[in-house]
């Protein structure tokens, strides 16, 4: 052994050790937090289908989160995009009190009916306390990058019950087009080593089945492609919607408390007027009666709306398992169209459309492997890829760097949130060039950042 690969075995495993010893503490805090919350959303959900009268305090309820909010959470309230932020440009630790907000104002919001999920509860959860132990251990900027890694990881695969998914998730959820090797192990662990706190705690997650596959052959695979498509434009629906309403309520409703208040009275009078409980809450049974039975056709359509109008009120929980839902159901009502097998239709929009949704397809590859088994493989890695590709460039996360843009008009480095804008002005400078071409060289040769300024 030569003396550079001593150095480097020397260097390594004290490396290992601490992540795996710092990994782990991550793993312990996050995976409890969230044993906690599913056993709290699980009775919130009972509670509420026992005594559906609650659904009218739905509008209370949203006061009463917007409220606690706007006094105590103001410097929390972006919640996952909070932590995406850090982790590109550390600036201050993140505050503890973001734990406690995002689960009580989740389990409130679950409990009283609102259509939102729990992965943005857990993420958050796992990186707020991932962040006090940087502080605790005094860990510089690159370390403190990979403790929220492994904290994203940990919250994500201790609620899902997905390791291999969550660790990817971490790395993946970051950059579109881009995986942050550097945080593997730490991210490996802490997904790992969550999960088994959460069930050790007694939580437990939904099982799927999907059942015999068909052979691949040319057809399925084409099939595959086509849902794929549908499947990544479903998402950059749900997400351009969820933002656009977001900005909605902002313009019309200044008072934040006020918004969920006015929100949660129309998705009550919804629910209640149309008897629409299916759409309330997770939605659990209907996504597994997606693997079961046919289903209306504009089931997926109901949920995004209601979620969408859940989020942009202003109530908490995330997107993910209602994305879940979405995709589910919307798998179901192709399977017939595409000639597949109903819970194969229903397993791949399960993580598709959340893949095109997060721009994260190597994780929901993954996650569908651990859910429905390797044989799902290679069908999910097809449906995520075409709809990671086809929902552009939009997304649940506006935080979310341009790594490897998706096609070449978008130049890396903009951020999710600020691609609209890019668009319109590259509009403005298309718009002017065939108005006046003298004008639009003086202008590209004045626009020398790629960004267009945006920041």
């Amino acid at each position: 052994m030569n003396r550079l690969r001593q150095f480097e075995l020397f260097h390594l495993i004290p490396s290992l050790l601490r992540w795996l010893v710092l990994a782990s503490l991550v793993a312990v805090l996050a995976g409890s937090a969230s044993a906690l919350f599913l056993l709290a959303l699980d009775w919130a959900t009972r509670t509420r289908e026992a005594h559906r009268w609650l659904l009218w305090g739905l509008p209370l309820a949203g006061f009463a989160v917007g409220w606690v909010y706007l006094k105590l959470g103001r410097d929390v309230e972006a919640g996952n995009n909070l932590l995406i932020d850090e982790i590109h440009d550390p600036k201050k630790v993140v505050p503890l009190r973001m734990a406690p907000l995002i689960l009580g104002s989740t389990v409130l919001s679950h409990l009283f009916g609102a259509s939102v999920g729990r992965e943005g509860t857990a993420v958050q959860m796992g990186g707020a306390l991932a962040d006090q132990l940087t502080h605790r251990f005094k860990l510089d900027d690159q370390d403190r990058r990979v403790m929220l890694m492994a904290g994203i990881s940990a919250g994500f695969a201790s609620v899902f019950g997905t390791p291999l998914a969550g660790a990817v998730f971490g790395m993946e959820v970051l950059v579109i087009g881009s995986l942050r090797y550097d945080a593997l192990w730490p991210c490996l662990v802490a997904a790992v080593v969550a999960d088994q706190v959460t069930t050790a705690w007694g939580a437990h997650h939904t099982h799927y089945a999907v059942g015999l596959l068909p052979a691949l052959s040319w057809w399925p695979l084409v099939a595959v492609v086509l849902a794929g498509m549908l499947f990544g434009l479903v998402a950059m629906v749900f997400a351009t919607v969820t933002h656009a309403g977001q900005a909605f309520m902002k313009r019309r409703i200044a008072y934040a408390p006020a918004r969920p208040l006015v929100g949660g009275v129309v998705i009550a009078l919804v629910i209640w007027g149309l008897d629409a409980w299916r759409f309330a809450g997770l939605g659990i049974p209907v996504i597994q009666q997606a693997f079961l039975q046919p289903l209306s056709a504009g089931d997926f359509a109901a949920k995004l709306a209601l979620t969408a109008g859940s989020l942009a009120s202003g109530f908490k929980g995330g997107e993910v398992t209602p994305l879940f839902f979405i995709g589910a159901t919307l798998g179901n009502a192709l399977a017939p169209l595409l000639d597949l097998p109903f819970p194969m239709l229903a397993g791949l929009g399960f993580v598709a459309v959340f893949a095109g949704a997060s721009n994260t397809p190597m994780a929901c590859t993954l996650m569908a492997i651990e859910l429905f088994g390797a044989e799902m493989g290679v069908y999910a890695a097809v449906a995520c890829g075409v709809s990671y590709l086809c929902s552009g460039h939009t997304g649940i996360y506006k935080s979310q760097r341009v790594g490897q843009a998706k096609h070449p008009l978008v130049p890396s480095g903009l951020t999710l949130g600020e691609v609209p804008a890019f668009r319109q002005q590259a509009a403005e400078r298309g718009a002017v060039t065939r108005s006046d071409p003298a004008s639009a060289s003086a202008r590209a040769a004045h626009d020398t950042d790629p960004r267009g300024g945006l920041e």
